[in-house]
């Protein structure tokens, strides 16, 4: 049977009219621009993406991790050769298959003692932070809460599951404890409900601010009080530099209040996009039955990706086991690297701009990302000129906030790239800079 020509008449068009309605919100327009422009100007120099740094990454790594975990299935386990060769190739367990693996890398590293059953292995911890969200909304009075500006992936997560979202501030201490309880109680006066408030304590992106102690346990009081549960995003935190780690909101938790969204991206291997979600929330059935969060989560991916690839936790498993489950030192060099590209920006943002400029910057004593504040609004426009023009790219701090006001901001990141080419890179964005200056004097 011949297959008709294609033709104007055959063609089935679609609109986006017809299509669900969040295709349309720029936040889900977000990361495919900003990987566009990375595509289309090749040759500039990239202090846009927060992306680990490729000097770690080795072929054979994969391997030797893959056998290691295998090792550990047959000889610490003790499964046959079969068992082996399914538990890694097969479909597997939706809840993951280094779930005890990830709560003793827990123990160890962050000092949260958790039950293996309350974690979901995901495909990434984009797809943790979508079901969690896609769990918590059940109709149109819920709305999450979400420390501002916010990495827009929890915003288009939230998108997805029509779930509106509600800035907090961030304030001096890296969230505004005030405003928090002022959008709580102003949203229930409305009629709706605040679910969660998604916060990065440690390096957030995009802001690279952390949280203190004294912050993150007022915090869990405020949650308390307000019955609300955090979610806690946790990307960054072993990239600390020479400062002391900080408790994670998750570790200080002693009432269940944290859904704790880890990845293996950074501390591992993106590529295999492992992450995972730690929801320990009891849950009480229509049965009358008593279970974890976790077990909720469980459903909606069975249904969403079925199970994450065993093979890429088998990787992740076995860089674990291989240093035992302790991510702290086997990151060691990755913290160092990220530490002096992190001063080295810093200090070339002074060197370019001093004191009294209308030039400033934060702070971060860790992570990936320092953010820029100047005298003019920063757009896509403008970081398209920047990419075309002066062979630099940044992101436009505007992708982080959830509204259509003007920013006057960038983020740069400085995880990927040399000394040589952030110097290089920064004299770049002060020439653009200059010369937006000079493009505004004349106007």
């Amino acid at each position: 049977m011949s297959t008709p020509p294609v033709t104007a008449e055959n063609i089935a068009d679609l609109t986006t009219g017809t299509l669900f309605g969040a295709l349309e919100d720029p936040a889900l327009n977000s990361m495919n621009f900003l990987n566009e422009v990375a595509i289309h100007y090749p040759e500039a120099i990239p202090l846009a993406a927060g992306r680990p740094s490729e000097e770690f990454f080795d072929l054979e790594d994969v391997h030797r991790y893959l056998r290691e975990f295998c090792r550990y299935l047959a000889q610490e386990l003790g499964r046959p050769e079969e068992q082996v060769r399914r538990t890694v190739l097969q479909y597997g367990r939706t809840k993951g298959i280094i779930h005890e693996l990830v709560a003793e890398n827990l123990r160890l590293d962050e000092g949260i003692a958790i039950d293996p059953e309350s974690v979901v292995v995901t495909a990434g911890c984009q797809e943790a932070m979508f079901l969690v969200l896609r769990a918590l909304r059940t109709d149109e009075r819920d709305v999450l809460l979400a420390v501002s500006p916010t990495y827009v992936g929890l915003t288009g997560a939230a998108r997805l599951v029509d779930l509106p979202v509600r800035p907090v501030r961030t304030g001096e201490h890296g969230v505004d404890l005030d405003d928090l309880v002022a959008v709580i109680r102003r949203e229930r006066a409305a009629g709706r409900r605040p679910r969660a408030c998604y916060v990065v304590p440690d390096f957030a992106n995009p802001s690279g601010l952390s949280l203190d102690v004294a912050t993150r346990r007022r915090l869990l009081e405020v949650a308390a009080a307000e019955d609300v549960l955090l979610i806690e995003d946790n990307p960054y935190g072993l990239f600390h530099g020479d400062s002391d780690r900080i408790p994670t909101l998750k570790a200080l938790d002693e009432d269940r209040r944290v859904v704790y969204l880890g990845s293996f991206a950074k501390s591992v291997l993106p590529g295999a996009r492992v992450g995972y979600a730690v929801a320990d929330q009891r849950v009480i059935g229509a049965d009358g039955v008593v279970g974890l969060f976790a077990d909720q989560l469980s459903k909606i991916k069975s249904m969403l990706t079925v199970n994450t690839s065993p093979i890429a936790q088998a990787v992740v498993g076995g860089k674990l086991l291989a240093h035992g489950c302790r991510l702290t030192t086997a990151t060691a060099p990755e913290r160092q690297l990220y530490d002096r590209n992190l001063r080295h920006l810093v200090t070339g943002l002074a060197e370019r701009f001093p004191p009294g400029t209308d030039v400033t910057w934060t702070l971060p004593t860790g992570g990936f990302f320092v953010v820029v504040t100047v005298p003019f609004v920063v757009d896509d426009a403008l970081l398209e000129r920047s990419a075309r023009d002066y062979g630099v790219l940044w992101t436009p701090m505007g992708h982080f906030y959830d509204d259509s006001s003007e920013v006057r901001a960038l983020r740069l990141s400085c995880s990927v790239v040399s000394v040589d080419l952030i110097d290089r890179g920064l004299d770049r964005l002060a020439a653009l800079i200059n010369d937006r200056r000079a493009d505004r004097g004349t106007r």
